[in-house]
């Protein structure tokens, strides 16, 4: 899951992200409304938390911006406002979902999951590709009855791969869902994903899942391999 913080509190936002890529999501942070604006329109999110008071252009007005462009992705207004009309104002706008600060890190990652829950309830708990089975919500993945351990990593690029399955997927598209929008390191680190996953999801059983597209990407085959 892919997540955006629009917060202008620099230590609240690094901290947040800290904790949230602990917690296995991909998380970008922009300081200001305009570049959240920006990232958030250009950019592939799950959810996106976004404060009130934001320089440049106020999370009132990036949430109504960002329903007239027609997204639906879910928001979380984070505030130091309190009060029944700042919240109606922002819900009016269009957020999901609203905490006033200071809040408990528990209680905002519970209101995360909830949301991406609701986000996700009409979609299919489970990824089946023949006997490769995949479930979102716990994060486990199974050849048949045996469970495979993936680390976050792993996981994450497998998924985006099966929900793809029997497509290419460039190394550019995984690292821009995969990783956060700061990371400038080498794309080649896909290739290290890729052959860990095949280590432990093909080597072990016979199987071939994952093919190289030379010169385009990497396929998941649809039957699991």
């Amino acid at each position: 899951m892919r997540l955006l913080i629009v917060e202008d509190e620099k230590r609240l936002a690094n901290s947040l992200a800290k904790g949230l890529v602990a917690e296995g999501f991909v998380v970008d942070v922009a300081y200001d409304g305009l570049t959240g604006l920006d990232r958030a329109l250009s950019g592939e999110y799950d959810l996106i938390l976004l404060d009130i008071m934001l320089p440049g252009r106020n999370g009132y007005r990036v949430c109504a911006d960002l329903r007239a462009a027609g997204s639906e992705v879910p928001v979380l207004m984070l505030t130091a406002k309190d009060g029944e009309y700042d919240e109606a104002e922002g819900l009016d706008t269009g957020a999901d979902d609203y905490l006033t600060k200071p809040f408990s890190y528990v209680v905002l990652l519970a209101r995360i999951r909830a949301l991406l829950r609701r986000r996700t309830r009409g979609a299919a708990p489970v990824i089946e590709l023949g006997d490769l089975r995949l479930e979102p919500a716990a994060r486990r993945v199974f050849r048949g009855d045996d469970e495979v351990e993936l680390t976050a990593k792993e996981y994450a690029v497998l998924e985006h791969l099966a929900t793809n399955a029997g497509q290419v997927v460039s190394k550019t598209q995984i690292l821009d869902h995969v990783w956060d929008a700061a990371y400038d390191g080498d794309p080649n680190i896909i290739e290290v994903y890729v052959s860990a996953l095949r280590r432990k999801l093909d080597t072990p059983f016979g199987r071939k899942a994952i093919t190289t597209v030379r010169g385009s990407g990497y396929r998941l085959a649809r039957d699991g391999g």
